[in-house]
């Protein structure tokens, strides 16, 4: 055996070694590493710290991916298509703060409150994405949507195994809680849901119902009292005011008598 073939095997056989080790970057970039190192006169610890570099890079690479497809979130409302020309000055200073995440690390909710077509969602999307791309786990999901989840896991008895899942997200996006159809069974899964996060997780929620109609939702006084004592013990809210995003200024009309009935809350954050 030539040493031309000795060396072709030893090389197919550290391949075959590196994918069993799970270790793509490696088989990747051995060789152009190698010829680099050759080149630079790089010690045995540079050049494998090199390789191990490009390793971890391409693994929050790809756990990001894998992190955004799992997310759910809407792929046009990132922070990039974020107007913040139409928001307020208030909440332009708060969002770079909001995608830095350390309220996720706190365990503490965000709750986005406004009107229709102020760019709840948008906001709460914007800041999932920054968060995803930092390597958090983030679920974006129509509170509707999810209650059904619940109820559909309950009725087959795995209600527990359900909400395991869910708690491995580090920040669960519910939008458009006041949209829920209210029933008891609906309200008792949310409320489970809420309480399970409760200083462990954070919940994201945008809402156009102030907390005063809350009741709208979890029926009971008692329990939409222990709901919004949850939310708000640890939490940053977020009011969305201003005129609708959807149209442009000069087409914008005024708001309907439905819309401008509901009370407006204050801004805590």
């Amino acid at each position: 055996m030539t040493d031309e073939t000795k060396s072709k095997s030893k090389s197919q056989s550290l391949a075959l070694l590196l994918r069993l080790l799970k270790l793509p970057a490696f088989v990747r970039y051995a060789e152009q590493v190698a010829q680099q190192a050759e080149r630079q006169s790089w010690s045995y610890g540079q050049y494998l710290y090199h390789l191990a570099e490009l390793e971890v890079q391409e693994r929050a690479t790809r756990r990001v991916e894998r992190n955004l497809k799992a997310s759910g979130l809407p792929a046009e409302k990132t922070l990039a298509t974020f107007d913040k020309r139409k928001t307020t000055q208030k909440v332009a200073r708060m969002l770079p703060t909001l995608c830095q995440g350390d309220f996720v690390d706190r365990a503490e909710n965000l709750l986005v409150f406004g009107l229709p077509g102020r760019g709840k969602t948008h906001l709460a999307c914007a800041v999932g994405y920054e968060l995803v791309q930092q390597g958090r786990r983030v679920l974006f999901t129509p509170t509707y949507a999810l209650v059904q989840r619940l109820l559909a896991a309950k009725r087959d008895l795995r209600l527990e195994k359900v909400l395991a899942s869910l708690d491995t997200f580090d920040a669960v996006i519910l939008d458009d809680i006041g949209y829920v159809q209210q029933s008891r069974d609906e309200m008792e899964v949310l409320f489970t849901f809420l309480a399970e996060r409760y200083e462990r997780k954070t919940v994201i929620i945008t809402s156009n119902l102030v907390f005063s109609a809350w009741d709208r939702i979890f029926k009971d006084p008692m329990t939409t009292a222990a709901a919004i004592d949850r939310l708000v013990h640890h939490a940053v809210i977020v009011e969305m005011v201003g005129k609708s995003i959807r149209v442009p200024e000069s087409e914008e009309q005024p708001a309907s008598h439905a819309e401008t009935s509901h009370e407006q809350p204050t801004d805590h954050a």
